[in-house]
């Protein structure tokens, strides 16, 4: 496996023909948003790794449609990017809680027909059995564990393997 997904989970934003986006939602970097943009001092929001793409790209999710008033709709409740500009007056003035938004630089990508093969080889495990309060979670390892459980008592005891399988 690749080891930018080790005990990974990542959100799927938006699958075409052409190819597959999304972005890991328990990786955090070192960074904080205003390390990154200038505009948002002040702002000290984490920033995830959203994959190994891109990784001089920022990108958002949230759950604050009824006061961003934009972005794609990517599962109930939660929303792909929007208007940078009405972001910025909302940060800038307490607007958004934390657990409304998470930011990421880079994202995972799979080009035309990868992910249905990686999908076919049992390389990851998938689930539709999630919740906008799971998603904007701040505690990596947590978020990793309820993923798991979300899959069914067939999957359940994953989520107490180690991260290290020699030390089980």
């Amino acid at each position: 496996m690749d080891p930018n997904f080790k005990r990974s989970v990542v959100l799927l934003t938006d699958h075409q023909e052409e190819g597959t986006v999304g972005f890991i939602l328990n990786q955090r970097s070192t960074l904080i948003l205003s390390d990154l943009v200038p505009e948002f001092a002040g702002v000290a929001l984490p920033v995830y790794i959203g994959g190994p793409v891109a990784t001089d790209t920022l990108h958002f999710i949230h759950r604050c449609y009824d006061r961003l008033n934009d972005g794609q709709e990517v599962a109930k409740g939660i929303y792909w990017g929007g208007n940078f500009e009405a972001l910025k007056v909302l940060l800038l003035t307490g607007s958004i809680e934390p657990a409304e938004i998470k930011f990421f630089i880079g994202y995972s990508g799979w080009s035309e027909g990868q992910l249905k093969l990686e999908l076919e080889e049992n390389t990851w495990m998938v689930s539709d059995r999630f919740h906008a309060d799971v998603v904007f979670s701040d505690n990596e390892e947590e978020l990793w564990r309820e993923a798991v459980i979300n899959l069914g008592p067939r999957y359940a005891h994953i989520s107490n393997f180690p991260k290290d399988p020699n030390m089980n």
